[in-house]
């Protein structure tokens, strides 16, 4: 059993646990280490495990919220990329988005373009306002407030907007070129029907939209000819959508800019993030994940993936330490015998009372005892003598 376990033997226990399927985890376990567990306390541990992190992480977060003296942007790291997206996972009811935050050091990839690295993770099954609260403790060991320069690679939800506005107002806002490149495509097969001419406009296109002004691309899908299109309503249609899409993100188009001051235009490092970090563990044949349990789960692979295994397994020891301490003191206090409670207050009464006749005191007997233990001491009148009683002629 895993309480049973010393401490290095239950990080390995959970390392695997994280990794790979619970069943797995044991045998490999067994296998390295020649104690067996089975797959229920593989899964045990490491669910408790990823918990107790969780709890550790959002007690960090918490007293990060609070008023604070903010440093200097600029002490911190010189360039940051920031990425936010979100990917579904099965839960016991049904499938739940997850939100998954990717933060990397933006250097000069082998082929001189922008790629971010030393990528760190943070995840969370979480409203948009709850996990941008959660999600400081990440944000502030990276030091993204304190950064030269942040650029937010993400998609169009406004979530993801939302989420710089919080961590860091200033970022440079890049629309992810994967989501802007792809509304070109259904506009081009809406009007030219699938066919060479159709991905020839859109990769010419695309090939714009990644070199050149994005003004050039909006102009040229204003341009479709949708009346010659087989379904002109339908042509109309897609490219309203795309124009609706990408004309109010038009400062996050300019991708040539970008490139050319170093800067990524593309959010892969979230995307593979879902990939790797929380769906090679959460999906699955036949894998249905408890609420409670997912952030548990993604504590522990964002720990993995951000090479702080070490530290979230000293966070988490301490914290499930902490809450045996508080349940033994609950579980003492419950059993101690509740206070009697103080005797109900009479009310006073109300108006003139009748005075109370005063006790009249015994008065005490005076003399020696006359029964002592049930029997006549020496005093009783049964002890004296006995004088017969003589008539008075007799004393003369």
């Amino acid at each position: 059993m895993p309480g049973a376990l010393t401490p290095p033997l239950q990080a390995r226990l959970a390392r695997l646990g994280a990794s790979l399927a619970f069943g797995e985890a044991a045998a490999v376990f067994a296998r390295f280490t020649g104690v067996v567990v089975s797959a229920a306390s593989a899964r045990r541990l490491t669910e408790a495990t990823g918990r107790a992190a969780a709890a550790a992480a959002a007690a960090v977060a918490a007293g990060l919220l609070g008023p604070a003296v903010p440093a200097p942007v600029g002490s911190g790291p010189p360039l940051l990329q920031v990425s936010v997206d979100g990917c579904l996972v099965p839960t016991i009811g049904g499938w739940r988005e997850v939100k998954l935050l990717a933060i990397g050091t933006v250097a000069a990839g082998p082929d001189g373009t922008a790629r971010a690295t030393a990528l760190s993770y943070f995840g969370r099954l979480a409203d948009a306002d709850r996990f941008a609260d959660l999600a400081v403790g990440e944000t502030h060991r990276r030091g993204v407030a304190t950064a030269g320069a942040v650029i937010g690679v993400v998609d169009g939800a406004d979530w993801c907007q939302g989420f710089l506005d919080r961590h860091r107002p200033d970022a440079v806002r890049v629309l992810d070129f994967a989501h802007a490149a792809q509304r070109l495509g259904p506009v081009a097969e809406a009007v030219w029907g699938d066919g060479e001419a159709a991905r020839a406009w859109a990769a010419s296109q695309r090939h714009r939209l990644r070199h050149e002004a994005p003004e050039r691309v909006l102009g040229a899908l204003r341009q479709v000819p949708v009346r010659r299109a087989a379904n002109p309503t339908a042509a109309r249609v897609a490219r309203d959508e795309a124009l609706g899409y990408l004309e109010p993100r038009l400062e996050q188009l300019r991708y040539a800019a970008f490139a050319a001051r170093g800067w990524p235009i593309g959010s892969g490092a979230v995307e593979s993030g879902h990939r790797h970090v929380a769906q090679a563990r959460l999906k699955g044949a036949g894998r249905r994940w408890a609420v409670a349990n997912v952030d548990a789960l993604l504590e522990l692979r964002t720990a993995l993936a951000s090479g702080r295994w070490d530290d979230t397994w000293e966070h988490a020891a301490t914290e499930r330490q902490a809450a045996t301490r508080r349940t033994a003191t609950a579980r003492r206090q419950a059993r101690r015998p509740a206070p009697a409670a103080p005797p109900p207050r009479v009310p006073a009464p109300i108006g003139p009372q009748p005075r109370a006749a005063s006790a009249i005191p015994a008065v005490p007997r005076p003399g020696p005892k006359t029964i002592l233990h049930g029997r006549p001491t020496a005093a009783h009148p049964w002890k004296r003598p006995f004088h017969p009683h003589q008539p008075e002629t007799a004393k003369l």
